[in-house]
C-alpha cells in the first residue's frame, strides 16, 4: 500500500482515483464493506482506490471535550487498511485550518486538485467542510461541476436486541466498555486487539504458577473494561492461547494500578522487551479481591479451564494454540 502523509506527499501525476473519506476508526465490517465497493468499482473503471483519513479524530479540533477513545492506533489503522486491499491511503493533518475550509474548497483542494478523483463513495450521513456544512446533496452538485461521480454506500446493519443497528465505532466502544468483546469482534470481523511492549513486572504470577507478561502502559488500541479474558496472544508471528487480566490486583498491596498481564497457556517463552498483541475473545469474570492467596490460585485454575474451553471453541479445535 502507498501511504501519503499529507497532500503535499501525493505525486502530481497521481490518479485518476476513486475516493472515500472518513475517520475509519477500528476498520470494522461496515468500513470493510465500503472498501470492497471502492476496490471493485475502482478496478472496473481503471481508477486507483484511495482512502482519505485523518491523523486524529476531527472532534479533537472541533469539540475536544467530546472526543471518544480510539479503537485502534494510527499504525494499526494503516495496517488494517492494507489488509483490506486499499492501494493508497492519504492521511491528512486535521488542523483548525483544514476544519475551516468551506465545503467546495475541501472538494477542490483535496479531491480534485490533489487526488484527481473521478468517483467518490459516501454514506448518507457524510459531512465535510467547515461546520459539516457539506452533505451528499452538495457533494453531488460539486461532482457535476468538477467531473466526478458520487456513489452512495449502503449501511451494514446487525441485530442489537432485536433491532437492526448500523455497524459503527460508537457501538463497538459501548460493547468494549461492557466487556462484551465477543460481540465487538462480530462487528469488527476479528477479535478486538491491543498491543504493546512487554516490560518487567512484580513476578507475582510466577510465584503462583502463572507467569505473566506485563504490558507497557503505552498501549495501542482500546482496552475492554477491567476483568479476566480469554484471548489470543501473538508474538513474533506466532499465536498462542492466553489468560489476560486487566485492572488493578486487589488481592495484593503495593501493585501498580491498572495493569495488563497475559499468561500464555502451555508456554515458557522469554517475552521481555518483545511486542505482544492480544486479541480478546471472551470476558470470563470481573476483577475481585480474594481472602487468601490459596483462594486466588483456586480461582485462577477455574479461569484457566474456562479459557481453554472458550479458545478451543473459537479455534474449532481441541487445542488452545493455533
Amino acid at each position: 500500500m502507498e501511504f501519503y502523509d499529507g497532500l503535499e506527499a501525493v505525486p502530481a501525476d497521481f490518479g485518476p482515483s476513486a475516493v472515500t473519506v472518513g475517520k475509519f476508526d477500528g476498520i470494522h465490517l461496515g468500513h470493510r464493506g465500503v472498501f470492497q465497493q471502492l476496490c471493485d468499482r475502482a478496478d472496473a473503471a481503471g481508477l486507483v482506490p484511495t482512502v482519505v483519513t485523518f491523523d486524529r479524530n476531527p472532534l479533537s479540533v472541533i469539540r475536544p471535550d467530546q472526543v471518544p477513545p480510539a479503537l485502534v492506533s494510527r499504525r494499526q489503522q494503516a495496517e488494517l487498511l492494507a489488509e483490506a486491499g486499499i492501494l493508497t491511503t492519504v492521511m491528512l493533518a486535521f488542523t483548525p485550518e483544514l476544519a475551516a475550509l468551506p465545503p467546495e474548497e475541501f472538494v477542490r483542494h483535496v479531491l480534485v486538485d490533489a487526488l484527481h478523483a473521478r468517483m467518490v463513495l459516501a454514506g448518507s450521513d457524510f459531512r465535510f467542510g467547515a461546520k459539516g456544512a457539506g452533505d451528499v446533496v452538495a457533494l453531488r452538485r460539486f461532482g457535476e461541476v468538477y467531473g466526478f461521480e458520487v456513489v452512495m454506500i449502503e449501511d451494514i446493519r446487525f441485530d442489537d436486541g432485536g433491532v437492526p443497528r448500523r455497524d459503527s465505532s460508537t457501538w463497538i466502544r459501548e460493547l468494549m466498555a461492557a466487556g462484551r468483546v465477543r460481540e465487538a469482534g462480530e462487528l469488527l470481523g476479528r477479535p478486538p486487539s491491543v498491543r504493546s511492549r512487554v516490560v518487567a513486572g512484580e513476578k507475582r504470577g510466577r510465584e503462583l504458577g502463572y507467569p505473566t507478561a506485563n504490558l507497557d502502559p503505552a498501549i495501542e488500541g482500546l482496552l475492554p473494561v477491567d476483568g479476566v479474558y480469554a484471548a489470543w496472544a501473538t508474538v513474533d508471528g506466532e499465536r498462542y492461547g492466553a489468560a489476560v487480566s486487566i485492572g488493578n490486583n486487589p488481592t495484593f498491596d503495593g501493585i501498580p494500578q491498572h495493569q495488563v498481564e497475559a499468561h500464555l497457556l502451555d508456554q515458557k517463552i522469554d517475552l521481555y522487551d518483545k511486542t505482544i498483541e492480544l486479541g480478546f475473545v471472551e470476558h470470563i469474570r470481573p476483577m475481585q479481591k480474594f481472602d487468601s492467596v490459596d483462594a486466588l490460585v483456586t480461582q485462577l485454575r477455574v479461569d484457566e479451564a474456562r479459557i481453554r474451553e472458550v479458545l478451543a471453541e473459537a479455534s474449532g479445535a481441541g487445542s488452545a494454540r493455533s
